[in-house]
């Protein structure tokens, strides 16, 4: 179990990889494919766009063929993508490679977030999305030293394959210790084979219903404070741009740190216990950013929402086995995904629309009206626990 814990942890790196490179390439790819600088919206979009139809596929294809081929295979997927990136001479190629790309990331994030929920405690489920901090900040640094040759990207997503390429090949070696995690073989064929529900069947239970809504606003505050936080500080507070660009950087490693801290704590504190102290964070960071400070301070509170959000999506996420069962568990937690990905696609470019027309200073308000339907749904989702009296066992 600790060996492959550890492998899934390298995966989970290997996930990270990708979601950095391609925005960390750009400024050097769009002039050699005379592209508008704007044309890595449609990527992206295709990218989670295969992500989101991953995780609607998760159940049946683990089902089918288990959950380390699917992390295997996937882990090859991604790789072979990012090499077809790096060889690519149209913009109609990158378009073709960007679904697999994301379809493969989409079914390792939604096998290896349930696999860890079930067999695992909640600080590996926070180490998890650590690790995934990991490769999320290492792959700008591999793509700057190779923009540092003649600003060749070919070569930065080369390096970032034969490191995916060599964690699929570990995965493929590692698939006998998958059959190691179960105690009989009945129970193994019972987690091999998890119960494939309907979309239609988890849009009818109130509690998934309330599950997409929570982590739809959390991702989608996550990700508008990512995308959006540095234009917001340096045109509506008037910060430098490095100065807002170190906030960012900030912002990221606030949520990594969050997430290494859950996972010490998390033997001492419950998941809800972590989850409202990091509310509680995040609502003073955005009461921060409503009062007449300095831009600096505006930075800090930015910083704050990372350290508050981050241990939201590994805490929540390892209850969802609890609420409704390891058998149900992998088809609603590649909804869960799906859910994510969707704020992903649709949070920072609706709010694009309304700073375009409204204007940045609705940045601080947009945030707070997420937030607002984030702890309103999460109290809701956590509400059936106390009225209940179940009690969830601490990791």
């Amino acid at each position: 179990m600790t060996l492959l814990l550890i492998i899934i942890y390298i995966v989970f790196i290997g996930l990270g990889l990708p979601d950095s490179v391609l925005g960390s390439a750009w400024p050097a790819m769009f002039p050699d494919f005379n592209l508008p600088v704007g044309s890595q919206s449609f990527l992206t979009v295709l990218i989670s766009s295969g992500t989101v139809l991953a995780s609607f596929f998760s159940a049946k294809l683990i089902n089918k063929f288990g959950t380390g081929k699917i992390t295997a295979f996937s882990s090859l997927l991604s790789a072979l993508s990012l090499l077809g990136f790096s060889i690519s001479n149209s913009i109609v190629w990158l378009c073709l490679l960007s679904l697999p790309l994301g379809f493969g990331a989409g079914a390792i994030d939604a096998a290896l977030n349930n696999y860890v929920a079930v067999h695992y405690k909640a600080k590996h489920m926070n180490f998890l999305h650590c690790f995934y901090g990991v490769g999320v900040s290492l792959s700008p640094y591999l793509m700057s030293y190779a923009l540092s040759f003649d600003n060749n990207w070919r070569l930065g997503f080369r390096i970032v394959f034969f490191i995916l390429l060599a964690i699929a090949i570990v995965s493929f070696l590692a698939l006998p210790l998958w059959n190691k995690t179960t105690s009989t073989p009945t129970e193994q064929q019972k987690e091999l084979q998890p119960q494939s529900l309907s979309l239609k069947q988890m849009a009818k239970m109130p509690k998934v219903r309330i599950a997409w809504i929570v982590f739809f606003s959390s991702v989608g505050l996550e990700f508008l404070c990512g995308i959006w936080g540095c234009t917001y500080l340096v045109s509506a507070e008037n910060l430098s741009e490095s100065s807002a660009a170190k906030m960012i950087t900030l912002y990221y490693l606030g949520i990594t740190l969050s997430r290494l801290i859950s996972g010490f704590i998390s033997s001492k504190f419950s998941q809800q216990k972590i989850v409202a102290i990091g509310y509680g964070v995040v609502g003073i960071a955005l009461a921060i950013l409503f009062l007449p400070l300095p831009p600096i301070v505006k930075g800090v509170a930015l910083l704050l929402i990372g350290l508050g959000n981050g241990p939201t999506f590994p805490n929540l996420a390892f209850l969802t086995p609890k609420f409704f069962g390891k058998e149900k568990s992998q088809s609603i937690m590649g909804t869960i995904l799906a859910s994510c990905n969707i704020g992903i696609l649709l949070v920072p470019p609706m709010f694009s629309v309304l700073a375009q027309y409204v204007g940045l200073q609705t940045f601080p308000l947009v945030l707070a009206l997420i937030y607002i339907v984030m702890a309103v749904s999460t109290i809701f989702y956590l509400k059936p626990i106390k009225r209940t009296n179940f009690t969830l066992p601490l990791a």
